[in-house]
């Protein structure tokens, strides 16, 4: 399915539903329901402040994969029920192989998350012909969600809203990624509010993760799409793929690699986990929710420090002009 512009504001959700018409609910290792409560607004005022924009950040569930972790995954969708975030973004690789059975399951797992969601496919996912079943139950490989703050919280976030863009980096039945020169215009073209804090999602990673072993699958272009993403000045890139969370800061961007939420292809003494990212007037702060129960403060990106990074590295437009490297600028 080719991207398309899609509308400012993404209409609430419906249960997603299995091939029968039925809601397909998330299980538990003996095979019962495994029902999620959420609780009260007040009960959930009283652990988090409404005014920062709060994402949550999932990705490489692997439903299907025989060590993915039931128990752990209601946790973490029990917390992020609890904590209400803006968006959650689910960033690549919902099933192991990308057959129709592991679709129906995650279907049943993302199901249960409340909040507006961003859902993108990863490597995985593209295995077996399996975009097309991404099609049928999560929809557009490539989408976008924007929402407009109310004037009491763009006054104290300093931005008129946010917009979330998601693609799809995937080839079919290839560990590496690939966005391509051809989804560049389109990518720009979603980023049409200049005041909004802006966040990119990619299922690859674009910069090298630490202690993931040789670099073979880093996405194909990714210096160009850096590139295109700097000149948008965007605020964050969120992405998975290494079961390793780890975080840049590159040209003045946090780029905020979640690890596995909820399985055991783990590497080295790297628990499972996933990002909790808060953004607030000053800085971007990202915290790592274990399946022990722990948040952890994990990382503090000053967005004062990041305009400053900006003019600190400044290349001249007649080096640019000399240097047509790429259709950035």
């Amino acid at each position: 399915m080719a991207p398309g512009k899609l509308s400012e504001e993404v209409a609430p959700e419906a249960p997603l539903k299995a091939p029968d018409g039925k809601e397909a609910p998330l299980k538990a290792p003996d095979g019962k329901e495994a029902p999620l409560k959420a609780p009260d607004r007040k009960e959930r005022a009283l652990s988090y402040s409404r005014v920062p924009l709060r994402i949550a950040q999932i990705s490489d569930l692997h439903a299907g994969e025989v060590t993915f972790q039931h128990d752990v995954m209601a946790r973490a969708i029990e917390t992020i029920n609890r904590m209400q975030p803006d968006v959650v973004v689910v960033a690549g690789d919902l099933t192991t192989a990308g057959y129709e059975d592991e679709y129906i399951e995650a279907a049943g797992i993302i199901a249960q998350i409340e909040p507006p969601k961003v859902i993108i496919p990863g490597n995985h996912d593209a295995r077996n012909v399996g975009w097309v079943h991404f099609e049928r139950y999560f929809g557009n490989r490539f989408s976008r969600l924007r929402r407009a703050f109310d004037p009491v919280r763009a006054e104290r976030l300093r931005a008129t809203g946010f917009t979330v863009v998601g693609v799809d980096s995937s080839e079919p039945d290839l560990d590496e990624g690939r966005v391509g020169r051809d989804r560049y215009q389109w990518i720009r073209t979603q980023f049409e509010e200049p005041g909004d804090i802006k966040i990119f999602a990619i299922h690859h990673h674009l910069v090298s993760v630490p202690g993931t072993g040789r670099e073979r699958n880093i996405v194909m272009d990714a210096g160009d799409l850096l590139a295109q993403l700097t000149s948008l000045d965007i605020d964050l890139i969120v992405s998975g793929h290494k079961h390793v969370p780890f975080f840049w800061g590159i040209n003045g961007i946090l780029i905020a690699n979640s690890g596995t939420c909820s399985t055991k292809r783990l590497r080295g003494l790297t628990p499972s986990s996933w990002n909790e990212v808060e953004i607030d007037a000053s800085t971007i702060k990202v915290f790592l929710h274990y399946p022990d129960g722990r948040r952890e403060l994990a990382v503090i990106f000053s967005r004062k420090t990041r305009a400053l990074t900006r003019e600190a590295f400044y290349m001249t437009e007649e080096f640019i002009s000399s240097n047509r490297l790429s259709a950035v600028i």
